[in-house]
């Protein structure tokens, strides 16, 4: 480890109270922001908090933006040496909902350590566990920031609304957020302590299919038998997306991609999925090829009677959100139209099918060269004192295509605390305290050695 890198773990380390501080507060705002409503105060308090914060780190220019979803952004400057290049880090400052509060060990609202080293609430990881990264490493800095640094700070990545994706792309906005490199700090590494890059990002394409066969349900003594089913339509409609293996099998669609980088070994997986025992994975393929390179259908939700409320009637009415992840080389929409067609195709019985495009985003596939590439892979290289990896991820961020739309000649990417134990959007959502100081590491690290190969 060089001795640059030293000065900069040293720093980090002695600043990890307040950044255990730092995140116990932003944790303690309840920053669901709901499309529907108006946004809870707490979405308001966690912007007030981040304006503070980043301008008692120096930054200048803080301002706050309601976009066109109604959520809020905020931007920031913090000026570098004349000369110098630009980055821009990005983050969210909303988090998931808790709709299962009593599955959680903890309190969701109140960061709280446990004795396995992690540190517990909602949006530690996901995504205020990475603002403290951010803050920490300029935190490190001080006043030898070698680079010109801006942040944007999003209200509404959760929701999915596009609040953030048409600020960024109004061009009236560029000079704001124009940079040479940026970082979006809302990813994780491949385990606990392996420095992992994100080089691409599955799109998703979403369908509401509803059936219709009868104008109500019908008793299922008097007219079950030759009355057609909707629900049970909707199960064979829905039964054709897989084959005998589980492979998705979506017609036009091709579905045989292999993933040439890290590789995610079955029984890593089974653990980091919650995998029961003795049901075996889905897929002809490795599980890498799977998981970031190939399609992927999920049956999101159903509409229909309950178990506890069902009655013995013939459902003359059916309809379930299908979401199909796309890999890079797919486009959302030949996706959304093939899914359609697909469903429309294998109706039993002529009933009635309406079909519903619903939330829609792009795949994103990282340049994986570059002077910023480079150096990250050298920084978080240095920072772990291990061998960078390259992975996909499954999920869908749409707000990259936009910045790749938006600044064609920035390098975008992608890294953060948000690993598999996390469990982001899921009950007991935690980090890894060592996560922060590492990536707080890598990223102080990264704007050193970027600003010596472009500046």
């Amino acid at each position: 480890m060089s001795d640059d890198v030293n000065d900069i773990r040293t720093k980090v380390q002695a600043l990890m109270a307040q950044a255990q501080a730092d995140l116990a507060q932003m944790v303690s705002y309840e920053s669901v922001f709901a499309p529907a409503d108006n946004p809870p105060a707490d979405c308001n308090k966690m912007v007030v908090w981040l304006a503070k914060a980043f301008t008692a780190a120096g930054f200048t220019d803080i301002a706050v933006h309601v976009t066109s979803d109604k959520s809020k952004t905020v931007t920031g400057y913090k000026k570098g040496p004349p000369g110098a290049p630009t980055v821009l880090l990005y983050f969210h400052h909303d988090v998931q909902p808790v709709p299962n509060r009593a599955e959680w060990k903890t309190d969701p609202w109140t960061l709280t350590p446990q004795n396995d080293g992690r540190w517990y609430g909602r949006g530690a990881a996901d995504c205020k566990g990475n603002i403290a990264v951010h803050l920490t490493a300029i935190r490190a800095l001080g006043d030898n920031l070698p680079v010109n640094l801006k942040i944007v700070g999003e209200g509404s990545e959760e929701q999915g609304t596009g609040g953030l994706e048409d600020f960024v792309a109004d061009p009236s906005n560029h000079d704001l957020l124009a940079a040479d490199a940026i970082l979006v700090g809302d990813a994780g590494n491949f385990a606990d302590g392996t420095p992992t890059l994100t080089t691409s990002l599955r799109g998703v394409a979403n369908v509401i299919v509803a059936v219709d066969t009868l104008e109500g349900p019908m008793h299922s003594g008097q007219f079950g038998g030759p009355s057609p089913d909707a629900l049970a339509a909707l199960i064979s409609m829905l039964a054709t997306l897989r084959d005998a293996k589980g492979n998705t099998t979506v017609r036009g669609l091709d579905n045989g991609m292999t993933w040439s980088g890290q590789q995610y070994p079955p029984d890593q997986f089974r653990t980091d999925a919650r995998v029961l025992d003795g049901v075996d994975l889905l897929g002809s393929g490795t599980v890498s090829d799977m998981l970031w390179a190939r399609l992927a259908v999920t049956v999101c939700g159903i509409d229909c009677p309950s178990v506890d409320e069902a009655t013995p009637a013939v459902q003359g009415h059916a309809r379930a959100l299908v979401s199909l992840r796309i890999p890079p080389g797919i486009t959302a929409e030949a996706a959304q139209q093939a899914l359609m067609a697909h469903l429309k195709s294998v109706a039993p019985w002529n009933a009635r099918v309406t079909l519903t495009p619903s939330a829609s985003g792009e795949p994103f596939r990282t340049a994986t060269s570059g002077p910023g590439y480079n150096a990250m892979v050298a920084a978080m290289g240095a920072a772990y004192g291990k061998e960078v990896v390259a992975m996909g991820q499954g999920a869908s961020i749409p707000l990259c295509n936009v910045f790749q739309t938006s600044f064609p000649k920035a390098e975008i990417m992608l890294f953060g605390v948000e690993e598999p134990k996390a469990l982001i959007h899921a009950p007991n959502e935690s980090v890894d305290p060592s996560e922060i100081e590492n990536m707080a590491v890598s990223l102080a690290v990264f704007l050193q050695k970027f600003a010596k190969v472009t500046g």
